[in-house]
């Protein structure tokens, strides 16, 4: 289902945005210009993704420093073993949209 998130300019480029729909938390990430969208829980024990550290596409979990690709979620540093769920995104008239299942 496609689901409005954000308007554009609420992430700062080379930040992050929580949002919140139907009570499921996101979070957005904003790299040269293009916005990813990943669930907002860590895999490896549930630390909120859009509190961490973004560096270029990687975004470090606040809890224990788990490290994952915006672009799709996949795992680049332990100690997580799984990757988060990515959720493709297009920009509409300035707002953020995500397919969300």
């Amino acid at each position: 289902m496609r689901v409005g998130l954000a308007a554009e300019e609420d992430i700062p480029q080379g930040g992050t945005k929580c949002v919140e729909v139907r009570g499921r938390r996101f979070a957005l990430f904003k790299v040269n210009g293009q916005v990813y969208c990943l669930d907002n829980t860590c895999t490896h024990l549930g630390g909120p993704l859009c509190e961490g550290r973004l560096a270029g596409f990687v975004v470090q979990c606040p809890w224990h420093g788990s490290r994952f690709d915006v672009r799709s979620g996949q795992v680049v540093g332990p100690p997580a073993r799984s990757a988060v769920h990515s959720h493709p995104t297009t920009v509409e008239a300035g707002k953020v949209w995500a397919d969300l299942p």
